[in-house]
């Protein structure tokens, strides 16, 4: 079923479900959303099966007519929502009828929304996932003319609670698990890491975001390429660290630090360009506390009805 025709695709806007796993093994990253947290409550809020296909949208500029009565939601960096020039709020779902204009403006904070619809976006599969890697030449930008197709609708209405609505911040706080590469660095370098001030790069995108600003000293020992995860800290020999994010290669070679707890990559993704970030170290058992509290609290946040 049609349920909404792309009159300006914005900046960037790239489907995206939950992420494509399992083909590390032949290059394919897993892709899927770089916020998994606005994913997640855009998906709810149109009372979604988990990890159901929505709309990534970086920056903003959307434009869209609905097709078919539906249900939409939009959660994520604040973009201006209007539907036929009257704002809407963000971080709950909204009836449409056919015929009206969706409009998403320029992100005031952060950097991408999600955008939602009731029975989830059907697209493509490619190995399993409509995830899109463009680098992968899996998937493309949405494109503007383009008409896209939802799943079985429902009725129903919600908003997620001011309170627990993300906030997006000036700064960042990455916490880092110390991996086995950690005491090849010098202990400069590892002052440099604690101490140092670093500034998002413009530079950084899917693949992964280059911090600019403090110089960490890289090893200058030879190392093999070998399999690397997401939230990866690596160190090329220019000394500017890159974290790696949802679209990153499988297989990398430069000195790794360790990797970024997997709560705090969100709110990497987030950044735009000369937003400061800083370093903080954590032991396993302390990351594995925050991914299970901040779960905990995800599921037992209740929906408000909306009429």
């Amino acid at each position: 079923m049609i349920v909404l025709r792309v009159v300006d695709p914005g900046v960037l806007s790239l489907m995206q479900d939950a992420g494509r796993f399992g083909h590390h093994s032949i290059g394919l990253t897993s892709g899927g959303p770089l916020d998994w947290e606005a994913f997640y409550w855009a998906n709810r809020l149109c009372a979604n099966e988990h990890g159901a296909t929505a709309l990534e949208v970086a920056q903003g500029g959307v434009r869209m007519e609905c097709i078919v009565e539906t249900i939409i939601a939009v959660a994520g960096a604040p973009m201006p929502l209007r539907v036929n020039g009257r704002t809407k709020a963000l971080w709950r779902s909204h009836k449409l009828q056919p015929g009206d204009m969706i409009e998403l403006g320029y992100a005031t904070k952060g950097m991408r929304t999600y955008l939602a619809v009731s029975g989830g976006f059907k697209a493509e599969e490619f190995f399993g996932s409509t995830a899109t890697v463009i680098r992968e030449g899996i998937g493309y930008p949405l494109k503007a003319g383009q008409k896209l197709q939802c799943g079985p609708a429902n009725d129903e209405q919600w908003a997620l609670p001011m309170e627990s609505v993300p906030r997006y911040s000036d700064s960042v706080t990455l916490r880092l698990i110390p991996g086995y590469q950690f005491e090849q660095f010098s202990r400069t370098a590892h002052d440099t890491l604690l101490g140092g001030d670093f500034t998002v790069s413009n530079r950084s995108d899917r693949m992964g975001y280059i911090l600019e600003g403090s110089l960490i000293e890289s090893p200058e020992r030879e190392m093999l390429s070998e399999g690397i995860c997401l939230g990866a800290v690596q160190v090329p020999p220019d000394g500017r660290p890159i974290v790696l994010l949802n679209d990153h290669q499988t297989i990398g070679g430069y000195p790794k630090l360790g990797s970024v707890v997997s709560v705090d990559l969100w709110k990497l993704a987030q950044c735009p360009p000369e937003i400061h970030a800083r370093f903080e170290l954590v032991d396993l058992e302390a990351a594995q506390e925050m991914v299970n509290y901040e779960s905990k609290k995800r599921r037992s946040t209740r929906l408000k009805r909306c009429v």
